[in-house]
């Protein structure tokens, strides 16, 4: 496959209100229209969910209903427009581990749900037809769409960040990729739309000292704007840039999740009971 040098469009994130059930979500269109990859990062609208969970949890881990859950991923599944029973969902450690999805694991879904279930906050989709969902409340949500269609989906919270995992998804991106084998290796990532959902911002993202100088080391004084606080965009595009993404696709939603706890999931807002909304992201076959 030849891969077009300027293959996809700028990135943005436009509100779209999805579905019947009118799910809340942030996507692209032009980036569908282009190679057929449906992105979404959800807010808290259009579930089924009740109380600290209320409405679109789509986290299985936090003691709300089963039933409730399921109902709202079929939601959000009909309203993107992918089929539930083909979502796949990891087990989130705040590590760095990544997990690749390519056309030989496709032929075995139950094998790829039994290695994302033993802990993976990344997972890279090289193949078609397979939903990747990832759970945040707080936490940045990463989702990076090669020219191909192949994309990654990343969960990087203070300790994926802080370990580089969202450098290293676009490197692995970049390697896992087949068809950019034409490209150049070091001219790969720079071809990548990145995209940032909502995320606690460092006015409300106060750290450890320890913490904050960890960040300094590695991402340098623009990560701290002062002694307490941690600017986790700041740290992750300066992580993508380093890998070779080029700033100017790098597109943030500009929403800090504690700030506008109505519309999203917030941990630290809450104290701690809560629901997570998602970042998905889909590739049909063309």
């Amino acid at each position: 496959m030849e891969v077009p040098l300027s293959g996809l469009p700028s990135p943005t994130l436009d509100a779209r209100l999805q579905g019947a059930h009118r799910i809340d979500a942030l996507t692209d269109d032009a980036l569908y229209g282009a190679v057929g990859v449906r992105i979404a990062f959800t807010g808290r609208k259009g579930g089924a969910s009740t109380g600290p969970y209320a409405a679109l949890n789509l986290g299985s881990h936090v003691s709300d209903d089963p039933c409730a859950v399921d109902e709202n991923r079929a939601r959000l599944a009909s309203a993107l427009g992918f089929p539930a029973a083909s979502l796949v969902v990891p087990h989130q450690v705040h590590g760095d581990r990544l997990v690749c999805v390519d056309d030989v694991a496709v032929r075995d879904l139950d094998g790829v749900r039994a290695d994302l279930e033993s802990g993976c906050d990344g997972v890279v989709c090289t193949a078609c037809g397979v939903p990747v969902l990832l759970n945040f409340a707080d936490c940045l949500p990463l989702v990076l769409v090669s020219p191909t269609g192949a994309f990654s989906v990343v969960h990087a919270g203070w300790r994926g960040a802080l370990a580089g995992i969202a450098g290293a998804a676009a490197r692995r991106l970049a390697r896992d990729d087949a068809a950019l084998a034409a490209v150049p290796e070091d001219e790969r990532c720079s071809l990548f739309n990145a995209y940032i959902g909502p995320y606690i911002h460092a006015a409300a993202f106060e750290t450890s000292a320890d913490v904050r100088d960890a960040f300094v080391a590695r991402f340098g004084p623009s990560v701290a704007p002062d002694e307490r606080h941690i600017d986790l965009g700041q740290a992750v595009r300066a992580d993508l840039v380093s890998a070779g993404v080029d700033p100017k696709r790098v597109c943030d939603a500009g929403i800090c999740t504690f700030d506008r706890s109505d519309e999203y999931f917030s941990y630290r807002r809450s104290g701690g009971v809560c629901g997570r909304h998602g970042a998905v992201a889909y590739r049909e076959e063309r």
